[in-house]
């Protein structure tokens, strides 16, 4: 078979370094990925002229081109003009962060904390501008959540409100589903979920006029199973399910919507050990005698040290996360879903395609690894049933957001 001509070695070149040229103006940077793309591509090209019929080979040569270079590409950003954003949970971490971030490039930003007189209210009017407007906010008080409503009409008729970072979110505790009460579930839903819902809906209308932008904070706990997280986890993949029905139902207004999935940083909240003791204590205090029995106390303490530890290895810059969000509002084509974090390609890899007992393994040998249960060990007697399978959970704890 007659094979069509192919550019040679000099003439790829070329044509590789006007097309570079023409990508870099579509917003390519250039840098050692552009590079090492553009040398495996001349790799491909010289194994498609060698195994493949000519237009088979360019076929394979474009698509391969377009994948690589697409992703190399930086994504088109709108200008912040006058855009005006809501901030939850700006007392520490991703939400001060962002609040910080997005004041620096213009935003007009109104960002809610829990202390108007907290540290990071306070850190947030030193570093501001007069532009950033605080608001005292308890996702699980409609009585704040219709005051912030108003507060945000009020301050963004000129501008209109171009997006809603829903980042507050809360943590009770770490244990096993059977060993947390069911109190720490509600307290984790009406924060994460109830809360996040009333606010996002009370301001639609306004994000239906801008057609602007729903960023919400999820977490991979919400996608996976981890180990002591249920409580969190749950609430966190209904405020995802939430979102992914947001994303349709609000498609023909216009009004984009994204999730971001960060790994473990290194938040405030995260580096806080003596709250992480004060909630143990608080659980083994609550406890029922005959489920202590069961699991006991060296059980307790165990998965506390284990996950401890694993807040070790958490990332202590806050950027990848912030600049997730910044782009999930500023982008032209926003992703559905971020992914900041180290390993969480793998992770959500593993969790798709291996076996289940390869996912649990997983998780347990990069998060919390547990022991056996006092009553499983050999020479344990099994302890008595308990007569009330739903015991008074005790005094809730205090929400943290």
């Amino acid at each position: 078979m007659e094979r069509w001509p192919w550019p040679s070695g000099g003439a790829w070149l070329l044509v590789a370094a006007r097309a570079g040229l023409q990508l870099m103006r579509a917003d390519l940077h250039l840098g050692r990925p552009l590079l090492a793309a553009l040398a495996l591509l001349a790799a491909l090209d010289w194994l498609c002229q060698r195994l493949l019929p000519p237009l088979a080979a360019l076929a394979v040569l474009a698509a391969a081109g377009w994948i690589a270079l697409s992703r190399l590409a930086r994504p088109l950003r709108l200008p912040v003009a006058t855009r005006a954003v809501l901030i939850t949970g700006c007392d520490s971490g991703f939400g001060k962060e962002t609040a910080k971030q997005l004041d620096a490039m213009g935003f007009t930003v109104l960002a809610t904390v829990l202390q108007l007189d907290g540290p990071g209210a306070q850190e947030l009017r030193a570093c501001c501008s007069p532009r950033l407007r605080l608001l005292q906010m308890d996702l699980t008080k409609p009585a704040d959540i219709s005051r912030a409503l108003e507060f945000t009409k009020a301050h963004t008729t000129s501008t209109g409100l171009w997006g809603l970072v829903n980042n507050a979110g809360h943590n009770d505790v770490v244990a096993d589903v059977e060993l947390s009460p069911v109190a720490t579930f509600r307290n984790c839903m009406e924060v994460n979920f109830f809360g996040t819902l009333e606010l996002t809906k009370g301001l639609l209308p306004l994000l239906r006029h801008s057609k602007g932008r729903i960023v919400t904070v999820g977490s991979p706990a919400g996608d996976m199973p981890y180990p002591c997280l249920a409580a969190y986890g749950t609430s966190k993949a209904a405020t995802v399910l939430l979102m992914d029905t947001f994303r349709c139902e609000l498609l023909p207004w216009g009004v984009k919507v994204s999730v971001i999935q960060p790994g473990c940083f290194k938040t405030e909240s995260v580096l806080n050990v003596g709250q992480w003791e004060q909630r143990k204590q608080l659980l083994l205090a609550n406890l029922p005698r005959e489920l202590l029995q069961a699991y006991g106390e060296d059980y307790i303490e165990h998965f506390h040290g284990q996950f401890l530890q694993s807040l070790r290895l958490a990332l202590p810059d806050l950027s990848p996360v912030v600049e997730a969000i910044t782009d999930a509002l500023l982008a032209a084509r926003p992703r559905h879903r971020y992914y900041p974090g180290r390993g969480l390609g793998l992770m959500y890899f593993i969790h798709h395609y291996l076996p289940e007992d390869w996912r649990r393994r997983f998780l347990q040998n990069h998060f919390i690894n547990p022991c056996l249960p006092r009553a499983l060990r050999p020479g344990q007697a099994s302890p008595p049933l308990a007569r009330d399978p739903d015991p008074d959970p005790g005094p809730s704890l205090a929400s943290v957001q």
